[in-house]
């Protein structure tokens, strides 16, 4: 049974989202008037990331809601825990303009978007929102590439969890063997998806290398010979 669908990340996979947040972090900490407050951008950009992380487990553990994850975040990374939470979504709202006027795909991913169309369903499942998802897409032009867009907000579960990549596949109407997940997180997105029983392949683009139980690739253009190759479910093949 070969694969018929590919299942994609979006954030450093896709969207270069790395480079798009240390940008925005920096534009909107020099207009908040906070650069003094940190050594340099990567400082505060470390600990926004920790938060993030720390916030969004949270929220993964069934604590807190989307959007008061966000609040918390904003209110811990200001120091003021009385922030109201008109006044911290308003700060994330900023925060937000400064990062979105920073969104750029990565150079292959439209090149591979579409060679890839004529042969594979395409679809998204992202550990963020469908409000946040679906309107990157589509300001990047991307959206009508996909026949379905899945967050683990809305699903209640999240990568790695099989329960995300079985829904994913639900809404294709395929097996999970028929379906291939594309990521940047080694056990996030390839072995999340492998345990799942799809076809897990990990976009090192830094070629960090390592894990060589995972389907490695550095580069999108990749993906096409990973695919067609018939090689045995499951055994990893490395490019780069």
């Amino acid at each position: 049974m070969g694969i018929r669908a590919v299942l994609w990340d979006i954030d450093d996979t896709l969207f270069d989202y790395a480079r798009a947040d240390h940008d925005g972090m920096r534009a909107h900490l020099t207009a908040e008037g906070l650069v003094d407050g940190y050594d340099s951008v990567d400082q505060a950009l470390g600990r926004w990331k920790e938060l993030t992380a720390l916030h969004w487990r949270r929220f993964e553990a069934g604590g807190v809601d989307f959007q008061e994850q966000r609040r918390e975040r904003v209110r811990d990374f200001l120091g003021e825990p009385g922030l109201s939470s008109p006044g911290a979504d308003a700060w994330f709202e900023r925060y937000v303009a400064h990062y979105e006027a920073a969104w750029e795909l990565f150079p292959d991913a439209v090149p591979v978007l579409e060679l890839l169309a004529g042969e594979y369903r395409q679809a998204v499942l992202s550990n963020s929102s469908i409000h946040n998802q679906e309107r990157k897409l589509r300001v990047l032009g991307v959206r009508d590439r996909f026949e379905a867009v899945l967050c683990a907000a809305e699903l209640g579960v999240a990568k790695p969890d099989a329960g995300a990549f079985h829904a994913a596949c639900t809404t294709l109407g395929l097996a999970p063997e028929q379906v291939a997940y594309v990521g940047d997180q080694p056990d996030i997105d390839a072995r999340g998806a492998v345990e799942a029983g799809l076809r897990g392949i990990w976009l090192d683009r830094a070629d960090t290398g390592g894990r060589p139980e995972l389907t490695r690739i550095t580069d999108l253009h990749q993906l096409v010979r990973v695919l067609r190759a018939d090689t045995r479910f499951g055994a990893p093949s490395t490019f780069g």
